[in-house]
């Protein structure tokens, strides 16, 4: 089975309430978008246009961009796809079998992560940073459970830059539930939705733009 949400949507009795305006698209409340056994919430775009613009291009260039590693099968792969890592304290975080090493939050990450913290109600030590720099860049089917991150945390997604196509897959019934996300949108995974639910960015030929993704989370100290 799959759901997909082509704007902002809102469950009511009987089906799908779409909200939007003809020069302003909004959320009153962020939506659960997950059927059952997780909680992802969607907060649709959380800032302005020119806004978001803005923090694309600062961060294509305040960021250590570096290509993400993973040994996969013993074998060291490199991706074309660009990663960083910054937070709180220079900690140490492993996934795909490779250990990275955070930097200090620069000066509009440290604004971001606030802004994020003051809409969500959750508090955040780092952040993972992703850079697609088209449509054939995107991410396999996985779920966020490393032992470094907190146990069922909230994991804030924030993205820039192109519209991209987000996707949910139970890990039991293989239903999905897929939507846009657009420059300033907000979507944050939280509870049981690791444990339930897998998460992908799918390639596609339609899109030339770049992206830029950042996730919020914490890790155990």
């Amino acid at each position: 089975m799959y759901i997909y949400f082509l704007l902002y949507i809102n469950t009511v009795s009987g089906g799908v309430k779409v909200i939007m305006d003809l020069f302003e698209q909004f959320l009153v409340e962020p939506i659960n978008i997950l059927p059952k056994e997780g909680e992802v919430n969607y907060y649709g775009e959380v800032m302005p246009l020119e806004e978001a613009d803005f923090y694309f291009q600062a961060l294509l260039r305040e960021v250590d961009w570096r290509c993400d590693q993973a040994v996969i099968f013993g074998k060291r792969i490199e991706t074309k796809r660009k990663v960083a890592w910054y937070a709180d304290r220079p900690f140490s975080y492993t996934y795909s079998n490779i250990t990275k090493y955070a930097q200090l939050w620069t000066k509009n990450l440290r604004a971001l992560k606030n802004a994020v913290e003051q809409q969500t109600g959750e508090t955040y030590n780092s952040c993972l940073l992703n850079l697609y720099h088209n449509g054939s860049e995107g991410m396999a089917w996985h779920s966020d459970g490393e032992k470094d991150l907190q146990e069922n945390g909230a994991i804030a997604s924030l993205s820039f830059g192109a519209t991209r196509k987000f996707a949910f897959k139970h890990k039991q019934s293989k239903e999905v539930v897929s939507l846009d996300l657009k420059a300033g949108s907000l979507l944050v995974m939280k509870g049981v939705t690791q444990k339930h639910w897998l998460h992908r960015l799918p390639p596609t030929k339609k899109v030339s733009e770049a992206r830029i993704n950042l996730t919020f989370r914490t890790i155990n100290t």
